[in-house]
């Protein structure tokens, strides 16, 4: 029997920027004008404080001022993710109990990183932020970042028997790991993309959607063609997928989030600043995304 509750994460989830000044501090009036664009273009729900949000920059008191004022500006209009996760379960933990998760509809949280734990390490991870959290959990993982990747026989593991945890962020680009998952895994526990140029393959062996950086910059391209996807249309889906490539692809050619700071800043939407230690793109991948963007907003 499927858990219907589920069926909101099914599609397209942005993971937002958190926009900023120049000085660093957040620059509210940006993030109040993406997260309207983002629900305008038709996104599923808002992740906020990812990778994408530069989470692992902000302070304790930042961090909730995001909460706040984005579950003010969103006003139940589409679900939110928020992002706590780290590589010390005990302080994992103590952040969900400092949370406040009133219209909070799930927690992402990333697989432990620069530790390297063991797949039973992992396990006992998930099991205990999923036994403190008041609302579900998906899984992070993404073991470009973390040097550590959840293998398909732990990811099942947990989805069988930690009933909190709901979905996996799988990140891995392994399509044959996905396929296992997806395979082997609960009816109600949601598989979603965090690749953007591997989401229509990646839906196409039954994947349920995406939680996506470049729709910070194409909502309503790149959640259409992640709705043709779920309803089997991929001749449709397929003409989305290779006029966004070499945009998405763009994005990440010198860092992330820096590539889609960039484009949002060409685009109008934020100014492209950053926290250290991440900085802007280069001057040609500037020029490049700006002349992508050009031929995108003419065909």
């Amino acid at each position: 029997m499927t858990n219907k509750t589920n069926d909101k994460f099914r599609g397209t989830g942005v993971a937002i920027v958190t926009p900023f000044h120049r000085e660093g501090s957040i620059d509210f009036k940006s993030f109040q004008k993406l997260i309207e664009y983002q629900i305008k273009g038709g996104v599923e729900y808002i992740v906020f404080m990812g990778t994408t949000g530069e989470s692992v920059t902000l302070n304790a008191d930042e961090k909730n001022a995001i909460i706040n004022f984005g579950l003010e500006i969103v006003e139940g209009r589409v679900p939110v993710v928020i992002g706590i996760g780290g590589n010390n379960t005990r302080q994992v933990i103590t952040d969900i109990k400092n949370t406040d998760f009133t219209g909070v509809s799930a927690i992402l949280s990333v697989s432990p990183y620069y530790n390297k734990p063991q797949p039973r390490g992992i396990f006992n991870h998930y099991r205990a932020v999923a036994a403190e959290s008041p609302v579900p959990v998906i899984i992070y993982n993404v073991p470009g970042r973390t040097s550590s990747n959840i293998n398909a026989e732990t990811t099942l593991r947990i989805a069988h028997e930690v009933p909190n945890v709901i979905a996996i962020k799988e990140a891995s680009g392994d399509l044959a790991q996905s396929s296992r998952i997806i395979n082997g895994k609960p009816e109600d526990f949601l598989v979603i993309s965090g690749e953007d140029p591997n989401t229509l393959p990646f839906m196409a062996i039954g994947g349920d959607g995406v939680i996506s950086v470049i729709a910070n910059a194409f909502p309503d391209e790149f959640s259409t063609m992640v709705r043709h996807c779920l309803k089997n249309n991929y001749v449709e889906a397929r003409k989305i997928h290779f006029k966004l490539f070499d945009i998405i692809e763009a994005i990440y050619s010198d860092g992330s989030p820096s590539g889609i700071k960039a484009l949002l800043e060409i685009k109008g939407l934020a100014k492209n600043n950053l926290r250290l230690p991440l900085v802007k793109v280069n001057k040609g991948v500037f020029n490049h995304l700006s002349a992508l963007n050009e031929s995108f907003t003419n065909e």
